[in-house]
């Protein structure tokens, strides 16, 4: 038996023998042939190369007699050479620059030779393609440049066919030794193949080794699968359940028993997405369609056995089993999280609601503060009006002071809550730069020179006077900065510098700095210097005081504007704050020279104030009756509505907060009427600051808003602004032909007339597209009132052109009824304006 196996052992390893000779065998004839073949392709590609090169010299040869033709024919052939030629100049750049040549052009003669040429092809090209004249002129030395090239062209030829004899030589003799080792690695390669055989028995022992590791590990992923405390599901293409884990069985309410085999849609799946799901299988099963596999976690919600639906995150993933693809879900209940997530909204609107809460208490406050300090200043300023001695003017005085200051500090906080609500509106209108620096300095000025300190200012470069900014909050930024400057400034100086930069597009940056003597700032204070309440140390407090809110509010009106403010300082030395401000540079407004300075140059007005509180009543009436203007009262809106009813009144002063019916409501009732005083100008007065309240009052048909507390040179000034001075009380020349004779003499009769008529020309055009149905509150009517606006202010029509702001405005507000009424009133200035217009 033992002999048996022995002589089956022998005969085995024969067979394997014959076996691996004959291989041997086979793949040594295989080499051969390879071999072979290679070497008659590499010969086929040195020949095709070779003959390149030959043709070269052909071609070269072929340019030469076609020369040597043009210049002894009577009618040469300039065509044919300059063909030639191409052919030639054609070859030589494939030599220089084809990749095929790369090594033959690091041969040093090769080269040389082929730099000699292109030489010479360089100086050839422009007498070629010449024109007749210039190129038979050139012919003769042409020629001889070409017969002086021939050797380097024969060389470059001969050299290249020589590289390429050797290098075709090389390259069949390595390939020939590379093909010889491959054929003996494969020998080895065959032997190694041999032992890998009885390699794979041993394999074959690991294998069946492995499976029984991959059994365990799949029951250990079960094991896993089965305590995780999310659902996994698995089910294939059609939606039948497969796998159900005890999380899934938990979650669900179905027992894996139940599940497993049922179609997933409607086990789980809402009603109400039901056609979805099955819309998206059949999607899947149809196109291969995977919308949400392999794309992450989706919250979406789940049908209970209960019937009850709560919300589930789920991923989906795919595998290929050798009985089709599969789908596994993963799900995780999130009732808990979104309903987190529910009272963390209710948290948010909570604070969202604290914080309107905290606005709305402050407007109140602002109202209630406001109030009194209007009934306390105004009387101060009637007490001011009569007479007192020193003392008691004095006492006067230092009260009158200490409620102004008590009024800044009001709005100090308004600006801040203002700013950190985001409500902080800017009303950016053409200022003077140069005017502001100097009002600062003469308000200013006193308080300095009670300190010994001199305070002036001064353009460093080109001045730039008239921009477009927000006038008021850069004027509320300055007095902080330098009313800072004047506290802590003594014996000393201050100066305003101001520096216009070009910046992008058509705006520039405007610096101003402010440069002080005084003691400085500490350097640990300078980090937060900008803080709120921040006061510097108690030094700084013995000597002057104050909320440490002006540099915070600078500060958040800087930003505002889209600009920064930088502070540097030694203590001792002085301190300087640079302001850094985008603006846009304007020309210079065309004045108005018909305008009123103040409101004690105003005709006298009928004025009806509406105000509830007795003091706020007295306080305005005196002083509108001390400067001769008429006042009829009302309490509150009701009574206002039925004034305006039955009088007309030049000007209305409306309070807002008013028991019965409050000023909004009065001012919309009397806008929707047709009472006598339904268009006269309506002016809100009220200790509301914020700037959403202001601009509610404009959409109710306000003209304007008045805060209090009330100054007697604000209150006149308004009422100037918007009674306009009567027919009698105007200078005896018409100021508008005086204007247009000033612009007469300026740029010539004639100039100007026909500029006169073609403005007359377009506000009539203007008039009659209204007249034909033009929507008075559409876009274009407002463009077309601002551009006719700019034109009649040119010509000092200061009526025509506040009728047309008027309108622009009304236009932009889509406010029908007061676009009507500024239309109206256009048309009589127009009727009587319009006949000054001529010259002659």
């Amino acid at each position: 038996m033992v002999g048996k196996m022995r002589s089956m052992l022998g005969l085995r390893l024969a067979v394997l023998l014959v076996a691996a000779v004959v291989g041997l065998v086979a793949i040594a004839l295989l080499a051969f042939n390879v071999s072979r073949d290679l070497r008659q392709l590499s010969s086929a590609s040195s020949d095709n190369i070779q003959w390149t090169l030959s043709q070269t010299e052909v071609e070269f040869l072929h340019f030469r007699l076609a020369l040597a033709q043009v210049q002894t024919n009577e009618v040469p052939d300039i065509r044919s050479l300059r063909r030639k030629f191409d052919v030639f100049y054609s070859r030589i750049r494939t030599l220089g620059q084809a990749s095929i040549y790369h090594e033959l052009r690091q041969v040093e003669e090769f080269a040389r030779h082929l730099a000699a040429v292109g030489d010479y092809l360089d100086r050839a090209v422009p007498i070629i393609d010449s024109d007749i004249t210039a190129f038979q002129a050139a012919l003769p030395a042409l020629r001889a440049e070409t017969t002086a090239i021939r050797p380097s062209v024969r060389r470059l030829s001969v050299s290249g066919l020589n590289f390429f004899a050797e290098d075709s030589d090389f390259r069949r003799n390595a390939l020939s030794n590379t093909l010889k080792q491959l054929a003996w690695a494969i020998a080895v390669l065959v032997a190694a193949l041999v032992v890998l055989v009885c390699y794979l028995a041993v394999l074959n022992a690991q294998n069946v080794r492995r499976r029984t590791q991959a059994i365990e590990a799949s029951e250990r992923m079960n094991i896993v699968t089965g305590t995780s405390l999310d659902a996994v599901i698995v089910a294939d293409t059609w939606g039948r359940i497969l796998d159900f884990n005890a999380a899934a069985e938990q979650i669900f309410g179905h027992s894996a028993d139940a599940a497993i085999g049922q179609d997933l849609g409607k086990l789980i799946v809402p009603e109400q997405y039901r056609a979805a799901h099955e819309a998206g299988m059949a999607r899947l099963r149809e196109r291969g369609e995977k919308r949400v596999v392999g794309s992450g976690r989706f919250k979406l919600e789940a049908l209970r056995a209960n019937g009850d639906v709560f919300p589930v995150e789920l991923a989906i993933q795919s595998a290929d089993t050798k009985d089709g693809e599969i789908f596994i879900a993963f799900l995780r209940d999130i009732s808990s999280q979104v309903q987190a997530e529910a009272e963390l909204v209710l948290a948010r609107d909570r604070a969202m609601a604290g914080e309107k809460a905290k606005t709305d208490f402050l407007a109140t406050m602002s109202h209630e503060i406001r109030t009194p300090l209007n009934g306390l200043l105004g009387n101060l300023s009637l007490l001011e009006d009569t007479p007192l001695s020193d003392k008691q003017a004095r006492y006067v005085r230092n009260m009158h002071i200490s409620g102004k200051l008590l009024k800044n500090h009001v709005s100090d906080v308004l600006d801040i809550t203002k700013f950190d609500a985001g409500k902080l509106l800017l009303h950016p209108a053409d200022m003077n730069v140069s005017t502001l620096l100097q009002d600062i300095i003469d308000s200013q000025g006193g308080a300095a020179e009670g300190h010994g300190t001199s305070l002036d200012w001064a353009w460093e470069g080109a001045p730039v006077h008239w921009i477009h900014a927000d006038r008021d909050r850069l004027q509320h930024i300055l007095m902080n900065i330098v009313g800072n400057a004047v506290k802590f400034t003594k014996n000393g100086s201050i100066r305003i510098t101001a520096k216009a930069d070009p910046g992008p597009d058509d705006t520039m940056k405007l610096r101003i700095s402010v440069r002080d003597t005084g003691i400085g700032i500490d350097p640990e204070l300078l980090p937060r210097i900008f803080d709120d309440f921040t006061t510097g140390d108690t030094s700084y407090d013995r000597d002057v005081g104050g909320t440490g809110l002006g540099l915070g509010i600078a500060q958040r009106f800087i930003k505002a504007l889209g600009g920064s403010i930088s502070v540097d300082s030694n203590p001792g030395a002085g301190s300087v704050f640079h302001i850094d401000l985008p603006v846009q540079p304007i020309a210079e407004p065309i004045a108005d020279r018909h305008a009123q300075s103040s409101g004690h140059g105003a005709r006298k007005a009928h004025v009806l104030l509406v105000e509830d509180n007795e003091i706020n009543r007295v306080v305005a009436r005196e002083m509108l009756m001390a400067q001769g203007h008429s006042v009829t009262e009302a309490h509150n809106g009701r009574e206002a509505v039925d004034l305006a009813e039955d009088t007309a009144f030049d000007i209305i002063l409306m309070d807002i907060s008013m028991p019965v019916m409050d000023g909004r409501s009065a001012a919309r009732a009397i806008r929707a009427g047709t009472g006598a005083s339904a268009q006269v100008p309506i002016i809100a007065v009220t200790a509301n600051a914020m700037a959403s309240e202001q601009e509610a009052f404009m959409a109710d048909g306000m003209n304007g808003v008045l805060t209090k507390p009330l100054t007697r040179d604000g209150l006149l000034q308004l009422v100037a602004d918007h009674v306009p001075a009567s027919p009698q009380e105007s200078a005896p020349e018409s100021p508008r032909s005086q204007y247009l004779d000033d612009l007469a003499e300026a740029v010539g009769s004639e100039a100007l007339q026909t500029l006169l008529n073609r403005f007359t020309t377009e506000l009539d055009a203007f008039l009659e597209n209204l007249d034909a149905g033009q929507d008075p509150v559409a876009a274009e009517t407002a463009v077309e009132a601002h551009r006719i606006a700019g034109s009649a202010a040119t010509f000092g029509l200061a009526e025509v052109r506040e009728a047309l702001v008027g309108l622009e405005q009304a236009a932009q507000e889509q406010d029908v009824a007061a676009a009507e009424a500024a239309i109206r009133s256009l048309r009589e200035i127009w009727a009587s304006g319009k006949p000054t217009l001529s010259l002659t």
